[in-house]
């Protein structure tokens, strides 16, 4: 299994990012995907998960958007008026037959 993610960088206050997370070892179709953060001095959160039913993270609904392209078992995470306290590396999940497994992570920094 492995969980490749891309799309981090810095971004000011009030803008947009889409983070991509490429996947291959398994039948992605079949795999339960999310994505966590994990801020400065933080623990890690569930941002936002895209099995079965689509959930949200309070402090997310509205602004972040998660989707699916299993014809290209690539998942995204599309993050608009980014705020200060979204910065954190943003880590890739795939649940996948009592399975977790986790991606390298990628960093969204949202600074002026």
């Amino acid at each position: 299994v492995r969980l490749v993610e891309s799309g981090g960088g810095l971004v000011q206050p009030g803008g947009s990012l889409r983070l991509s997370c490429a996947a291959s070892g398994f039948t992605f179709s079949s795999a339960g995907m999310s994505w966590y953060r994990q801020g400065p001095g933080k623990g890690r959160e569930l941002v936002a998960s895209a099995a079965g039913r689509t959930i949200y993270a309070d402090s997310v609904k509205g602004r972040f958007t998660i989707s699916r392209d299993n014809a290209k078992s690539t998942v995204y995470l599309q993050m608009n008026s980014l705020e200060p306290e979204d910065t954190a590396v943003y880590y890739c999940n795939a649940r996948y037959y009592g399975s977790n497994h986790w991606g390298k992570g990628t960093l969204v920094t949202v600074s002026s």
